[in-house]
């Protein structure tokens, strides 16, 4: 018999909140330079809903929400306290390291063993985002 704590009544994982300063600036980042494809953008009256995501995993993704007020502001970059913000999986760690460096991205943390490896790297705010290639292994 299955416990009734052991069931979700959720069927996916939908949107993180991203909090940035100018959304098309953020866009360029996580579209242009990290190849997230735009699921959603819409604005209504003075608000923008900007939503991004892997090709073929539409179900989540980020949501570029422009930062309002000042208590909103000092955390942008910093609303993970320095932890990662997200980690997003590859196949193609070389790539992406590639792919970054030509953007001037700052990365650090290279690990690379025999169940994967990783790579860190900061958005244009600050935020920590790991790559990781896990040999097909995702958990």
């Amino acid at each position: 018999m299955t416990s009734q704590h052991n069931q979700s009544p959720f069927s996916a994982l939908g949107r993180l909140t991203v909090l940035v300063e100018d959304p098309d600036d953020a866009l360029s980042f996580y579209r242009d330079v990290l190849g997230l494809r735009v699921l959603y953008d819409r604005t209504v009256g003075d608000y923008r809903y900007l939503h991004l995501g892997v090709p073929g995993r539409e179900e989540s993704g980020l949501w570029l929400m422009p930062a309002t007020g000042e208590e909103e502001r000092r955390l942008v970059g910093r609303q993970t306290g320095g932890q990662p913000l997200l980690v997003l999986y590859t196949d193609d760690l070389d790539a992406v390291t590639a792919r970054l460096r030509g953007h001037g991205v700052r990365m650090w943390d290279l690990r690379e063993d025999a169940d994967g490896g990783s790579l860190h790297f900061a958005d244009l705010y600050g935020n920590v985002i790991v790559a990781a290639r896990t040999h097909g292994r995702r958990s």
